[in-house]
């Protein structure tokens, strides 16, 4: 799992987060941002330890490296450790990241890491109650583009440190054929989907290709083109066994639509390849964390 830090989108979004907070984030190389309050009430030279830890149980942590990278670049000279890397389960009050520095630069990035690691973090953490429940089946919990606009690359990245998987990134880098685009082929005709698929091949004979049915009868006419993904949306678990027989050496299989934590064991059960849930990135919340002084 690389870096999310290592992305230019990343970088370019952390700048632009700052940005809110702090007067000419554009030139935080030069000092030149402005935190009132701490200017206000805090000496220029104090200096301070401070760290981050989650309130409650359970949480896994996503966007430590994010953090470090928040606090380096409002003051390249803030030390930083890292205690618990991403992909980390923590217990409460359990130290993640232990930094030193000048205590105005910390407070002027403290709003801002917290943000980041807190949805990132509840990512994770959802992420991983669904990779668990669905671990004896060996069941991939896939992301969907139902993300925060300009934050996609962390949540997307929060998903892997649950031990999920991603989806395509975006609409460039697979071919998925939803209901939309079916009514719009041949006038949603549910016999030509494999006409479909061979169409979409031809133009873009590099990218898998994904077609999303809603019944027994169009999975089969997709199966005709053996598209590399059938996803199975909305289905019962009944018609979804079926399915999964159908395109067994064919396709793999994707389950979507309205899966619960609850329902998701049943549906791995039924031996789907994968399980895509938007809940992971667009209802995910926050967990509970917390910038504390260690000695200042």
């Amino acid at each position: 799992m690389k870096d999310v830090m290592l992305s230019s989108r990343a970088k370019a979004a952390v700048r632009l987060a700052l940005d809110e907070d702090l007067a000419n984030a554009t030139e935080l190389a030069a000092g030149s941002w402005l935190d009132a309050t701490s200017e206000a009430l805090v000496d220029s030279k104090a200096l301070a330890t401070g760290e981050i830890y989650a309130k409650g149980s359970g949480c896994v942590v996503a966007g430590a490296t994010v953090a470090k990278a928040v606090l380096k670049m409002v003051d390249p000279r803030i030390k930083v450790e890292i205690l618990k890397p991403d992909g980390s389960q923590v217990e409460p009050k359990q130290p993640i990241l232990v930094f030193r520095g000048k205590a105005r630069s910390i407070l002027a990035a403290e709003r801002t890491a917290l943000n980041f690691m807190q949805r990132m973090s509840a990512t994770a953490t959802l992420t991983r109650k669904f990779v668990d429940a669905t671990r004896r089946y060996g069941t991939l919990i896939l992301d969907t583009r139902k993300t925060t606009p300009g934050l996609r690359v962390f949540e997307k990245y929060a998903v892997l440190c649950g031990g999920g998987a991603n989806h395509r990134m975006g609409m460039y880098d697979r071919i998925l054929m939803k209901d939309n685009h079916r009514r719009l082929w041949k006038g949603g005709n549910p016999d030509a989907l494999d006409e479909a698929v061979t169409a979409a091949r031809r133009r873009f004979p590099n990218l898998a290709v994904e077609v999303e049915v809603e019944s027994l009868r169009e999975c089969e006419s997709a199966l005709k083109a053996a598209p590399e993904w059938i996803m199975l949306d909305n289905m019962s678990i009944a018609d979804m066994k079926k399915c999964v027989r159908m395109c067994k050496g064919i396709s793999k299989t994707e389950a979507s639509g309205g899966i619960t934590l609850k329902r998701a064991k049943a549906v791995a059960a039924c031996g789907v390849t994968a399980i895509s849930l938007g809940c992971l990135t667009h209802s995910q919340g926050s967990v509970d964390l917390s910038l504390e002084w260690r000695s200042v």
